[in-house]
């Protein structure tokens, strides 16, 4: 005489089964997703600023791109104005080694390759010593990156 397992047993099985293959399928869906998107991450690796002789401040910043996606920098703000509409600001540049390229404050466009960094100098002028400056890297995605500054 054969015998089967019990109904309950089986149940048991159908189940620990169906969860062993859910688990499976999510984590393969969570790689395909993860593959074709990326994250958006800078890091604002130092940030300072120093004057000048002709009374102007130069604000020093390294950025750095640790995401995994390239980013391009599409504005800049300083205590929350963009530098478009900000007359205190003379000169914005950056080095991407070994290249240092100026940019135009109505038309800001810093491409960061994933790992990549760059220096950046922004000069700015008619602020006073111990003032603290926010500085604010806006990203083509919409992000945001602030630092503060204070002038020595």
């Amino acid at each position: 005489m054969k015998k089967a397992i019990s109904p309950v047993i089986a149940t048991v099985i159908i189940v620990a089964v169906t969860i062993a293959i859910a688990i499976a399928v999510a984590l393969w869906m969570t790689g395909l997703v993860g593959s074709f998107t990326g994250t958006e991450n800078l890091q604002i690796v130092s940030a300072y600023a120093t004057k000048n002789t002709d009374g102007t401040w130069t604000i020093y910043l390294e950025v750095k791109n640790v995401g995994t996606v390239d980013v391009t920098i599409d504005n800049i703000f300083v205590n929350g104005v963009p530098v478009s509409s900000v007359t205190n600001v003379q000169t914005i540049s950056y080095t991407y080694s070994p290249t240092t390229t100026s940019v135009n404050p109505n038309n800001i466009n810093i491409p960061i390759k994933t790992g990549g960094t760059i220096k950046m100098n922004i000069i700015v002028k008619d602020y006073t010593p111990g003032q603290m400056l926010e500085i604010k890297l806006h990203s083509a995605a919409g992000k945001e990156y602030p630092k503060q500054v204070t002038l020595p």
